[in-house]
Order: structure tokens, then sequence, then C-alpha cells
């Protein structure tokens, strides 16, 4: 088994696109008004509107905006650098400016516009390092 994706639900899918596109300079292919994907080497994050959860079972299987207990992680190069490059544009969304980890990652957390929690991280230690590149 490999793991694909995570699944942000979101009532505005037009807000979502663009801000994951800036911060991750990568574009985000939207296939529908209902749902993108911004797919990387590793896994895909995709991003579904409300409306798309009929199609799982119904609108109280999940809750756009309501998220609590899952941090979207992207390993960049340099955590410090990305920082400075979007601390402008992330302005009061971000929740920790970049500090290195006890397990020996520099990261980088801020909110995305739903509220989603964000974490952009570097391995600087040796330990983290090979950790990360398993």
């Amino acid at each position: 088994m490999n793991f694909s994706s995570v699944r942000i639900i979101t009532a505005d899918i037009n807000r979502l696109v663009p801000f994951y596109e800036k911060i991750s300079g990568m574009p985000v292919t939207k296939y529908t008004d209902d749902f993108a994907e911004l797919r990387t080497s590793l896994a895909t994050l995709a991003i579904g509107s409300i409306r798309t959860l009929a199609l799982f079972g119904g609108d109280k299987v999940a809750s756009a905006a309501n998220n609590r207990s899952a941090i979207i992680e992207f390993r960049v190069d340099n955590v410090d650098d990305t920082y400075l490059k979007l601390a402008e544009f992330l302005g009061d969304a971000v929740v920790q400016k970049p500090t290195t980890m006890p397990w020996g990652n520099r990261s980088l957390s801020f909110r995305d516009p739903d509220g989603n929690l964000v974490n952009f991280f570097t391995p600087i230690t040796s330990e983290a390092q090979e950790r990360s590149d398993s």
C-alpha cells in the first residue's frame, strides 16, 4: 500500500487553490469547479468543494473549515528562506515562525484561509535527514 493523498473539503475552492499555488510555487490543477489537486512527487493534496461530499455519503461525513487535528506538511529546501519569501503574504496567518524542533526539523507553521494548519519543514540534523530520505 502507498499513501496517496489528503483531501481538504472547503466551502470556497476558489480561495484555497490560489493560496496553495502561492505557498507551494507549484500549479494546482482544477479539474472541475468542485475538485483540484496539487501533485508532488510523493503525494497529492486534493481540494474538494462541499458539493463533493454527496459522493461520499452526504454532507455530514466531513465539515469545511473545521480541522483541528491534522497538520498538512510540506518538506522545503530551506524553511527560513521560504519564510522570508512568504512572510508578507502569510501575515497574521503565521502560527509559529521558523523554529527548530526536538526531532531535528526546522519548521514554520501557518493557517490556510480555511484555518487548516500547514507546516513547512526542513530536516536539519543528520538523523532527521535520514528519516526524511527513507
